[in-house]
C-alpha cells in the first residue's frame, strides 16, 4: 500500500521566459504559505506529471513543479524538428531553476528529484547549496559516462533480444560506438521517416530495460508521437553528452552538500541504474540517509519506493515545524 497524498490541482500556474527563446511552464500546489519544494522530473524530457504533487503533504508544502526546457508544456517543444537543442544543457536547466526560484520569491526550498531529476537535483544543489533546505531523491543516477555506457550497452546482457533490435536500429558502421549519440544523429535527420523510426526504436529500448517486474506494462506515453519524439530527442541529447558534466563531477563535489540533509531511495532491482553510484554518493555525503529497497526497480510506484520518498518529505516537514533546522 502506497502512502501518496490525495490528488490536488494547482492554485496558480504560468509561463516563465528563461532566455534563448524558451518559456517554461510552472505551477504551485498545496499551501501558499507552506515549506517551498521544487520537483525535478525525469527523462530528460518526461515533463512533470500530476502524480508528483502527491509526494508532499499539501497542508505543509508549497509544491513547485515545472516542465524542463523543450518538454511537457514548455515552449518551443523538442518534438518539433525545428526546435534547436543547442541551448538545452544541464547548466541551462540549473539557471532556469534559479530564475524560477527568484520569480516565485523563494529563498530556500526542498529539492525533490527522480531518475534524471536526481542528477539535475544534485548538480543544482552543488551549484547553489545556500538555496537548498533538504533533498529527497529516488532512482538515483549521476549520468556519468560509465552509467550511460551501461544503460545503452552493458545492460543488454539482461535483455539480449531487445538490445539487439535497439542496436540494429542504427547503421552498421555506428553500432560499435556511442549508441546514444548515434540515435541522436538519427533523430536530427532531415527525413521524417528516419526520425520517427529512431524515436520508436529508442523508446522501445527504454521500456525494455526498466521492465524487471512480471506485471510491468508498456509505458502508454510512448504511443503518443509528440511525447515519443520529444523524449527521444532530449534523452539522447543529454546522454550522448553525459549530462554536459565533467565525468565524475557529482561525486567529486559531494562535499558541497555538507550540512544539507538528504534522503536517497533506490531499488535493488533497478537494472537501469545499478546501486553502485548511489552507494558511492551516500558514502561521500554523510548528511544523506540511504534506503535500498529489495523488491523495487526504477519506478516510484514499486514496492517501498513511494512510502520511503513520502516519509522523507514528511520527515522534513515535521523537522521544520518542531525543530526548525531547515530555516
Amino acid at each position: 500500500m502506497t502512502a501518496l497524498y490525495p490528488r490536488i490541482e494547482p492554485y496558480v500556474h504560468g509561463m516563465l521566459e528563461v532566455g534563448d527563446g524558451n518559456r517554461i511552464y510552472w505551477e504551485c500546489c498545496g499551501n501558499p504559505d507552506g515549506i517551498p519544494a521544487v520537483v525535478l522530473h525525469g527523462g530528460p524530457g518526461s515533463g512533470c506529471a500530476p502524480g508528483w504533487r502527491r509526494f508532499f503533504d499539501p497542508s505543509a508544502y508549497r509544491i513547485v513543479l515545472f516542465d524542463q526546457r523543450g518538454c511537457g508544456r514548455s515552449l518551443p517543444h523538442a518534438s518539433d524538428p525545428a526546435t534547436s537543442l543547442h541551448g538545452n544543457t544541464t547548466q541551462h536547466l540549473i539557471a532556469d531553476i534559479e530564475r524560477l526560484r527568484t520569480h516565485l520569491g523563494i529563498d530556500r526550498w526542498l529539492v525533490f528529484g527522480w531518475s534524471w531529476g536526481s542528477t539535475l537535483g544534485l548538480t543544482y544543489a552543488q551549484s547553489h547549496p545556500g538555496h537548498v533546505r533538504a533533498i529527497v531523491l529516488g532512482a538515483v543516477a549521476t549520468t556519468s559516462h560509465t552509467e550511460v555506457e551501461w544503460v545503452t550497452r552493458g545492460v543488454g546482457v539482461h535483455f539480449p533480444e531487445q538490445w539487439a533490435r535497439y542496436r540494429d536500429g542504427v547503421p552498421a558502421e555506428w553500432r560499435d560506438g556511442d549508441l546514444a549519440a548515434a540515435y541522436s544523429r538519427l533523430l536530427e535527420s532531415s527525413d521524417p521517416a528516419v526520425r520517427e523510426q529512431a524515436a520508436r526504436d529508442w523508446c522501445a529500448w527504454e521500456d525494455a530495460h526498466v521492465r524487471v517486474r512480471p506485471e510491468h506494462r508498456a509505458d502508454p506515453r510512448y504511443d503518443d508521437p509528440t511525447f515519443r519524439m520529444c523524449f527521444a530527442r532530449l534523452v539522447t541529447h543529454y546522454w550522448s553528452n553525459a549530462a554536459f558534466l565533467p565525468d565524475g563531477q557529482i561525486l567529486r563535489d559531494a562535499h558541497r552538500l555538507h550540512g544539507i540533509p538528504g534522503v536517497l531511495v533506490h531499488g535493488m532491482r533497478d537494472i537501469s541504474c545499478p546501486a553502485d553510484s548511489v552507494r558511492a554518493l551516500a558514502a561521500a555525503w554523510p548528511d544523506a540517509e540511504l534506503h535500498l529497497v529489495d523488491e523495487a526497480g526504477h519506478f516510484s510506484g514499486d514496492p517501498g519506493m513511494t512510502d520511503l520518498a513520502v516519509a522523507g518529505t514528511d520527515r522534513f516537514a515535521r523537522a521544520h515545524t518542531y525543530a526548525d533546522p531547515l530555516q
